[in-house]
């Protein structure tokens, strides 16, 4: 008699707009069907987004690998009046909200029905009940790392332990297991406990602590005492420490490879804030003459200068519909005097290529989560310059903690002579005869993280048991 062969374990990952939670999620579906030989189909919320971004995404998309199904994101400004500014979490929970009903018919459709659904951080609003309404196992993913997650997951408990504002705490804010985190540092969601941004917040919270497990974008190595912590005292449930989940290296301009095999080895900065991080004109002055100052060659990519709120930024509008030339708002004659030095990309650069590059020495970078792991993957230190989100806490995880970065004050505008301070300290090859430690320690971390990810190394028996977890629900 012939055996059939069974379908694969079909997964289903949701992804909610924003270019940066995408590639993660589309990565993450990539690995597991390439390693773990699953069906994934990652559903992805869009909303406007650059040409640059459409083109890094599109060759992403690997036809044979996982499947990929746009669904627009639900228009809801009218839900909002329009003269006043919606706080992103807010705007996202609403989106993903009022996107549910696009969604549920997507894998309604869908044969045979995912049998797990793998879900980012904001898209619990809308998955959460799709989830039970159609019988599938919800597993949490989230993009960024373990301390910031055991934050998240026991922001309930601080709710009713806590007095008055986070940021006006006296002493560091305790979590189990976990190392304090300072005032200061809180996540933007929780910085005022008055606002409806915070009440969406903790509504987000009770729903993200009902998954079935967690998928964390970090790797045991790096952050065992947090994982562990999540996993006996905070959420009680497995969390699976995946990562580095990082996109492979996208092509490069020919003018940019080129300028970049002309520099010696590890001489060069690369300054980028991310695709939604952008600074003041006060800032990108210092930064212009910081750069100059340091003596350091330097590609930076050059935006157009904040001027709108982040949540325009974040959704593809305000800015970058202007036709401005981001090159204009640097000082006077600092094009032609660092012609030589430096290396001026507008608007958007081929990051991890330029990461990759043996050229490349040191990153100063908004320290989001995806960035920071480029980085450490390819063994480029940092220079961290905190913006928003998580960002203060990943800061403080980086020069403290792991010790791969150093971190700019934190002041309304960081002045150009710190700028060339930090980032003289970091491209500094040797220190009185020894070698910098920052840069040993971020090339022993990224020893770390390849093995973590290689065959039998912890992130990938992590993800294989996410795997079986998956095909035992077949």
């Amino acid at each position: 008699m012939q055996s059939v062969q069974m379908d694969k374990p079909h997964v289903a990952l949701i992804s909610s707009p924003g270019f940066g939670h995408l590639i993660s999620v589309i990565e993450l579906a990539n690995r597991l069907v390439t390693q773990h030989n699953l069906k994934a189909t990652v559903l992805a919320i869009t909303c406007q987004t650059s040409e640059p971004q459409t083109q890094v995404l599109n060759s992403t998309m690997n036809p044979n690998l996982c499947d990929i199904i746009e669904i627009p994101g639900a228009k809801i400004s009218y839900l909002f009046d329009p003269d006043t500014t919606v706080p992103t979490l807010r705007h996202l929970n609403t989106m993903m909200h009022e996107t549910k009903p696009a969604i549920l018919c997507a894998l309604s459709n869908m044969k045979p029905c995912p049998s797990t659904i793998i879900y980012d951080l904001f898209s619990v609003s809308a998955c959460l009940s799709i989830a039970q309404e159609l019988n599938m196992q919800k597993f949490v993913y989230v993009a960024s790392h373990a301390w910031f997650l055991s934050l998240v997951a026991y922001s309930l408990v601080l709710d009713k332990e806590a007095e008055g504002q986070f940021t006006d705490q006296k002493e560091p804010i305790k979590i189990p297991g976990c190392k304090p985190v300072r005032p200061e540092d809180v996540i933007d969601s929780i910085v005022d406990r008055n606002s409806e941004q915070y009440q969406t917040y903790l509504s987000m919270v009770s729903g993200i602590v009902e998954g079935d497990a967690f998928l964390v974008n970090t790797w045991e190595n790096l952050q065992h005492k947090e994982l562990q912590a999540l996993r006996d005292q905070i959420l009680k449930v497995p969390v699976y420490g995946i990562g580095p989940v990082v996109r492979e290296a996208e092509s490069a301009p020919s003018e940019l490879t080129e300028w970049l095999d002309m520099q010696p080895s590890e001489s060069v900065i690369y300054v980028s804030f991310g695709s939604v991080g952008a600074l003041s004109y006060e800032e990108v002055t210092e930064v212009a003459w910081g750069l100059e100052m340091s003596g350091y060659r330097f590609v930076w990519v050059v935006r157009l200068p904040s001027l709108t709120t982040s949540i325009e930024t974040f959704f593809g509008k305000g800015k970058d519909d202007d036709d401005g030339d981001p090159l204009s708002y640097l000082p006077e004659g600092f094009l032609l005097r660092n012609q030589k030095m430096g290396l001026l990309v507008t608007e958007w650069a081929p990051q991890v290529a330029i990461l990759k590059h043996s050229s490349v020495g040191g990153f100063m970078s908004h320290c989001g989560w995806s960035s920071t792991l480029e980085s450490i993957t390819n063994g480029v230190p940092m220079i961290a310059w905190p913006l928003y989100a998580e960002q203060w806490m990943n800061a403080t995880l980086l020069e403290e903690e792991l010790g791969v970065a150093v971190r700019l004050e934190r002041k309304k505008v960081v002045e150009r002579e710190e700028i060339a301070r930090k980032v003289r300290e970091i491209m500094e090859v040797d220190r009185e005869g020894k070698p910098n430690p920052i840069r040993e320690r971020v090339k022993e971390l990224k020893r770390s993280a390849m093995k973590a990810v290689s065959v039998n190394g912890s992130s990938y028996t992590a993800l294989s048991e996410v795997a079986k977890r998956c095909k035992g629900r077949m």
